[in-house]
């Protein structure tokens, strides 16, 4: 036998054994006079003949780098859920990277369902209310020595405006040090 067996050129290409029948008989290999098949006449022929929006493989000049924040996201998603992840520079997995993505569709979607059942509210909403709240309390408390001062000077026997102005100095150093108090909505 000069050249390949069909077997042997399927392995060879990558095909089945069942389209070197079908390439044989479209006449698209070049045989040996025993029958057996030139592999390098052969894919030169293919190559010629093949449209190539018909192959399953797209050539792997066409293929486009995947971003690294991509790999790191799948990477981060998969340690998340404590599932290996791939060494650094050892690439990810077709069945790695879909495992992270439906790993983040179903916290997605679980996320939704809070949503829905009133479980979670919007973020910029609750930081608008609380910053609204926060004021409220700030504005009354700057208020209150002028309402409480009098009252409180009459039961002391003291001056009332002395009472109302050594009770503005202590509630604005209080809430000095309550401003500094920020709020994590991380």
């Amino acid at each position: 036998m000069q050249g390949m067996s069909e077997r042997q050129y399927a392995a060879h290409v990558g095909l089945s054994r069942g389209a070197i029948q079908k390439a044989k008989t479209a006449e698209r290999l070049v045989l040996y006079p025993d029958g057996s098949i030139d592999a390098v006449a052969s894919d030169a022929r293919r190559a010629e003949t093949t449209d190539p929006s018909k192959t399953r493989k797209p050539p792997a000049a066409k293929l486009k780098p995947v971003p690294e924040a991509a790999v790191a996201a799948v990477g981060d998603t998969l340690r998340e859920q404590g599932l290996a992840v791939p060494a650094v520079g050892g690439g990810t997995t077709f069945l790695q990277a879909k495992t992270a993505n439906e790993v983040l569709k179903a916290q997605e979607r679980r996320i939704r369902l809070s949503r829905l059942k009133g479980e979670l509210i919007d973020r910029v909403r609750a930081l608008a209310l609380v910053f609204r709240l926060a004021r409220e309390v700030r504005d009354a408390w700057v208020n209150w020595p002028a309402r409480a001062s009098a009252l409180m000077a009459a039961d002391l026997g003291v001056e009332p405006a002395a009472m109302q102005k050594v009770l503005e100095k202590h509630v604005r150093a209080h809430l000095d040090e309550l401003a500094e108090v920020r709020p994590d909505f991380r």
